[in-house]
This record gives structure tokens, C-alpha cells and sequence, in this order.
């Protein structure tokens, strides 16, 4: 059984792969670390899955997956860390943004502390170079999970190295719908945090444009809280209020002889309260149909080709 297994999920990667697969082995192998690396391709339209196919082909210590589909990279990481079978198991990006001398660091401080340290996570000294934008959307996500879940989410990131009972105790949850970075908090364990700086993307390009990062960080706070539904009972709230300033207004007006018609009065009022009315019924549809998805019990993700696995993995 290898000592580390390294999962790397990857799309439209065809360029990162080749030279993610040479630095992290060149590394590992300097050090005498006995380990696998898991490339899982998470439906690439590229030639991410021959560049894969080759490198599997050259070096048994390779392994690859090669999913049906775009499941996303939930989809992706929980496919890796199901066939991984090192005594821990190590998440990081293709493109390099995650630096390998960081994965060295996070294996040392598990390996001389092990049966104590169970959770090695990094974290961002800094954010690479982003968008002032998307460096305060970050921050405010990372914020509103943070408080919604009571986890400490500051710079949190995918790159991580757990201990096979910490796997174990993520593979056993039962959702569909996942967010790797906050559950592997939430399972608790011991955790200790490494720090580092994000590197230069050197080919392609971020898969996470505004869209998709607005889309991510939906899908992540409803999928790990229940917090927002919530927002109803505060949005009735303030419409009862609304109601009776109203209310007392016009029952003030009637009793003093000063009532008048009201007609802009009355519109702006029905207009507020179906506003709010309609932002409910939103959080309310958006958590039915995610408890839709749930209870349908798909597969997180589906796998089309395995290599390098034994005969035992290959289904």
C-alpha cells in the first residue's frame, strides 16, 4: 500500500498535466516517499485524458480516471478519494497554483506527527494575482460560510492532506451535493495549517469565471447550511413591520379626521411585500430542488475508464 496518494482532478488540463505529473514525482522521489499519483479527469474536452493515458502507460506509480462526464470538481475529488489507498491522501490543483514544495511540507508535518495530526490544510498567504473584485467576493464568501457553519474558513482551499480515518469519515457521509473544502473541517479531527503562496498559472486559463464562481459559491453555502433559509423568517419579519407602520399610519389618519386615499401608499406597499414575497419563495424553490437531487440518490459522479488500478478497482 503506497504511503501518500496525491488526487488531481483536472479539466482541460492537457498542458498542466504532463509537467504537474514530472515536478510532484521528480519531488517525491528525491525524498524516498512511496506514493501514487490519482489524475481524475473530469470530463476534459481536450487531450487531457491521452496526456493521462500516456503518463499511466509510462510509470505504474500513475494512475488515471477518466470520468463519463463534466461532474465538476466535487464530482472529481470524491472519485479520486474513493480509489485512492495511500495511509493519506493529499488534494491539489493541476495547473501548479497549489506548489509542490508545500505538498512535501504537509506530508512532513503528518508523517512526524502521526496518530496526533490527522488534517494537514493549506493555506493562502496570498491570492495570486486576482481581480480586487474577486478578491473581495472570496473574502465575503469565506466570511458568510464561516459564519453560517461556525468554521474557520479564512484563505481556506481544496489543497489539502488528510489521514485515512479522516478520509474514511468523509467517504462514509451520505450527500450528493458536497463542499470538500468545509466538510473535511467539519469532520473535525486533529488539524494543523501550513501556509503558502499561490503560483503562476503558466498554460490555459481559470475554469472559474464570474458566473461560475457566483454558481459555486450558491451551490456550496446551500449545500453545507441551512442558514438562508432563514431569510424568509427575517423577510417576514420585516414585512409584518412594514405592515404595521402602515397600519398604525392609517389607523392614526382615520381617528384624527386626516385619512386620505393613499393609492401611491397602498402600490408601493404591495409591491415591497410581493418583492419580498417572491425573494422567499426563490430560497425556498432553490432548497426543494436541492433535497430533489438528494433524494433521486444519484452518483456523485460516474466512471468511464480506470488505469492502473487492480482488477478489484476497475468497476
Amino acid at each position: 500500500m503506497p504511503q501518500l496518494s496525491v488526487v488531481i482532478p483536472a479539466y482541460n488540463e492537457q498542458d498542466n498535466v504532463p509537467r504537474c505529473a514530472s515536478e510532484v514525482s521528480r519531488l517525491l522521489d528525491s525524498h524516498n516517499i512511496d506514493y501514487e499519483l490519482i489524475f481524475v479527469n473530469d470530463g476534459s474536452t481536450d487531450r487531457t485524458w491521452q496526456r493521462m493515458s500516456q503518463l499511466a502507460a509510462s510509470d505504474e506509480r500513475i494512475k488515471a480516471i477518466n470520468l463519463s462526464r463534466n461532474f465538476g470538481k466535487e464530482g472529481a475529488i470524491f472519485a479520486g478519494l474513493e480509489s485512492a489507498g495511500g495511509d493519506a491522501v493529499a488534494l491539489m490543483d493541476c495547473d501548479l497554483q497549489h506548489p509542490p514544495a508545500t505538498l512535501l511540507e504537509m506530508y512532513n508535518v503528518w508523517n512526524n506527527n502521526r496518530g496526533e495530526i490527522d488534517i494537514v490544510e493549506a493555506r493562502k498567504k496570498n491570492r495570486g494575482k486576482e481581480k480586487t473584485i474577486y478578491r473581495l467576493f472570496a473574502k465575503l464568501f469565506y466570511k458568510m460560510i464561516g459564519n453560517m457553519s461556525g468554521l474557520d474558513m479564512r484563505d481556506a482551499s481544496d489543497f489539502k492532506l488528510l489521514d485515512r480515518r479522516a478520509v474514511d469519515a468523509l467517504l462514509r457521509m451520505p450527500e450528493r451535493l458536497t463542499f470538500f473544502r468545509a466538510m473535511s473541517s467539519w469532520v473535525g479531527f486533529r488539524t494543523e495549517k501550513v501556509y503558502f503562496d499561490v503560483g503562476e498559472r503558466t498554460s490555459g486559463k481559470s475554469k472559474f469565471s464570474a458566473r461560475v464562481s457566483i454558481r459555486y459559491a450558491i451551490h456550496s453555502i446551500t449545500s453545507f447550511s441551512s442558514d438562508p433559509m432563514q431569510l424568509v423568517t427575517v423577510a417576514g419579519v420585516i414585512t409584518f413591520l412594514i405592515a404595521l407602520v402602515f397600519g398604525a399610519n392609517t389607523l392614526y389618519n382615520k381617528l384624527t379626521g386626516n385619512s386620505a386615499e393613499g393609492f401611491s401608499t397602498v402600490i408601493l406597499l404591495q409591491l415591497v411585500t410581493s418583492a419580498i414575497i417572491m425573494f422567499s419563495l426563490g430560497i425556498i424553490g432553490y432548497y426543494l430542488a436541492k433535497i430533489y437531487e438528494e433524494l433521486k440518490h444519484r452518483p456523485r459522479y460516474i466512471i468511464k475508464d480506470k488505469l492502473n488500478f487492480d482488477d478489484k478497482d476497475k468497476s
